[in-house]
């Protein structure tokens, strides 16, 4: 009776969690072009803020990237991850997200912004111009981004409505994965060409230390890992290390291309659901295909921002636009 329970209960989760998200899921408001009346010279700003920001800290690209991809699966893209609370209870202190970096970025393009065209461009879009400026600036493809989103106002490290647990975490396997998506609207190639994302950015250790060390609880390793793999990561990682860092690609973890499918072909995935990717016949085949002669995996990953930048939006009257990205507005007396 208690199992019934506990599946009633994430069944009907799952089925608010897709209302509140489905309602606005086809990016209903969304245009490209959103500024180009209000704000002619937006996305010009947003990209020379980050052409200047890459050319010093390229190691920022990969964390910017995950912040759209953090903010829409979350509420849906509406900023929420942007957003400070006085005791320590947004989104952005909860533990998935403690990784991300960059905020302050956020900040920089939107006192920017404010000078030009003040309480006109949401944290929101910026956000999701960021994520296309860092991809285009460290070598990948560049995408029409669709603008209009408006900001949430809410921002819950333990959102009853939708938790922040909701996130995909590093150690799913590929039927949570395929779920989680698929929750969000997103299909099975969405899954696998938006991983491709992990070919900027770095991980903690541990994030993947029970591969390395304790996979099954008897000290063992993951199988499915390159054993050469291991024996390097074991160098860089040791037990229990909650400071040390390791490229998600190494040797290119500043660049946007496609090693990150050649790596994880070759057993060389470094977080769990990464090699899970090779788990399911459409994800590996993509996997194999990404870095063919042909890959259609840049034209793809825009393809998929766009599609994943629709979810869960705020658009027309909803929200606020934000003065502040970590703060919502002070209301009117």
């Amino acid at each position: 009776m208690a199992c019934f329970k506990n599946l009633f209960g994430i069944l009907m989760l799952q089925m608010v969690v897709l209302a509140i998200i489905s309602s606005h899921a086809d990016g209903q408001g969304l245009k490209i072009g959103f500024y180009e009346k209000s704000c002619p010279q937006a996305e010009k700003i947003v990209f020379n803020v980050m052409k200047d920001v890459m050319a010093v800290a390229p190691s920022l690209s990969g964390p910017l990237l995950r912040m759209h991809f953090h903010d829409c699966f979350i509420r849906g893209c509406d900023g929420s991850v942007l957003l400070d609370s006085p005791n320590n209870q947004s989104e952005k202190f909860s533990i998935p997200n403690l990784s991300l970096r960059g905020y302050n970025i956020i900040d920089r393009v939107k006192t920017e912004l404010e000078k030009y065209c003040p309480g006109v461009v949401s944290c929101a879009d910026i956000s999701a111009l960021v994520a296309r400026d860092v991809t285009v600036l460290t070598k990948g493809p560049f995408w029409d981004v669709e603008t209009g989103r408006r900001d949430g106002k809410i921002s819950l490290i333990g959102d009853p409505i939708n938790p922040v647990s909701g996130l995909p975490p590093f150690f799913l396997n590929i039927t949570a994965l395929k779920q989680s998506f698929a929750l969000r609207g997103l299909s099975v190639k969405d899954l696998v060409v938006l991983s491709g994302g992990h070919t900027l950015g770095m991980s903690h250790c541990s994030s993947f230390e029970n591969r390395l060390y304790n996979f099954t609880g008897i000290g063992d390793t993951d199988p499915t890992m390159d054993r050469n793999y291991i024996a390097r990561l074991k160098l860089k990682c040791k037990p229990n290390d909650q400071t040390t860092i390791a490229e998600l690609d190494p040797g290119s973890f500043k660049t946007f291309d496609d090693s990150y499918f050649r790596l994880v072909n070759k057993r060389r995935g470094l977080l769990q659901s990464d090699a899970a990717l090779l788990d399911d016949p459409e994800t590996k085949a993509y996997m194999i295909q990404a870095t063919s002669y042909g890959s259609t995996f840049f034209k793809d990953f825009g393809v998929s921002m766009i599609k994943m930048g629709r979810i869960g939006v705020l658009t027309g009257s909803q929200g606020e636009i934000r003065k502040v990205c970590s703060k919502v507005n002070e209301s009117p007396n």
